[in-house]
């Protein structure tokens, strides 16, 4: 790999697609990972590192990287390095109150398992974004992607890019990095997903498998309640009704407390889709704003974020 990198920095260094796909040349990614890259100089200006990140993914070169609010790449060995991790997977088009509720009440709730010294700023946060949600069209669309990673930036969040579509996978790969607990954090949509046994037909263990990796060395899903919209009711993890022949699995990842509701969201915010807010923008709608955070809507408006006009 140190061969290939001094071929690419020399003779490469005007794509740096070239430098990336290169890296690997007669090694292969189950013999190295790389998940961190960043090209400076005056050879490449105006570098996005977000794509690069990005580019690591979808290369195969890693199945995981890690960017800040400020684009700059972060070492995930370093980052999470013996610290308590709290992770939100969503899609962010565009980051809504919902979801800053969910992270900040799902962080406060977390600090008290978490434990150590440095309590609830000890924890490290990331909203993660997976590659089967940035593939869900077939392809990336990087002003796409840009244009989450901008919103998620606009809150001051870290950002997880994955090829982690299965939780228990994500967790492994925390595991890694630390010994200290973990938690995930979702809404009923997520938690009612992760209850459908055909996503682990790949596993011998079927969905015990799965659940089984995902729970085994102190990992908590927090969930966040969804308001119903045909029925106007509120459901959380106490009325959550899963396939019958699985309901006593789901008792008793509850009642063990694996599987917790959380209790200090703010009813304002139920209402809010970000699929609903995505519509709004797009059809001119101004009440989108009252959705999201300011500094998210400001962005979005001075930059015509997701067809904003």
């Amino acid at each position: 790999v140190g061969v290939n990198l001094i071929h690419a920095a020399l003779l490469r260094h005007h794509d740096t697609d070239l430098i990336l796909k290169s890296l690997l040349e007669n090694l292969g990614a189950e013999r190295i990972e790389i998940d961190m890259i960043q090209c400076l100089g005056p050879a490449f200006p105006g570098v996005d590192h977000r794509i690069l990140a990005l580019k690591l993914v979808q290369l195969n070169l890693s199945d995981a990287a890690m960017f800040s609010s400020r684009g700059e790449v972060l070492q995930p060995s370093e980052a999470l390095y013996k610290k308590p991790i709290l992770v939100e997977r969503g899609s962010f088009r565009p980051v809504t109150y919902v979801n800053v509720d969910m992270i900040q009440c799902a962080r406060q709730q977390f600090a008290l398992k978490a434990g150590g010294d440095g309590g609830e700023e000890e924890i490290v946060t990331l909203f993660e974004l997976t590659m089967k949600n940035l593939l869900a069209t077939g392809e990336i669309d990087y002003a796409d992607f840009l244009a989450r990673a901008d919103v998620l930036a606009a809150t001051g969040a870290t950002v997880l890019i994955s090829d982690y579509f299965e939780y228990y996978r994500l967790a492994a790969y925390l595991r890694r990095y630390t010994k200290r607990p973990i938690a995930i954090t979702m809404g009923i949509p997520s938690l009612r997903e992760i209850f459908e046994e055909h996503y682990y037909e790949n596993l011998e263990g079927g969905i015990l498998e799965s659940f089984g990796r995902l729970f085994r060395n102190e990992l908590t899903l927090y969930i966040y309640p969804l308001m119903d919209k045909s029925s106007r009711q509120l459901i959380n993890v106490q009325k959550l009704k899963v396939a019958p022949h699985l309901q006593s699995l789901y008792e008793h990842l509850v009642g063990n407390g694996y599987i917790e509701s959380l209790d200090f969201y703010s009813k304002d915010y139920l209402h809010i889709f970000s699929r609903d807010v995505l519509a709004r923008i797009r059809e001119g709608d101004p009440t989108w704003k009252e959705m999201v955070p300011p500094p998210v809507a400001d962005l979005i408006v001075e930059r015509g974020l997701f067809g904003c006009e």
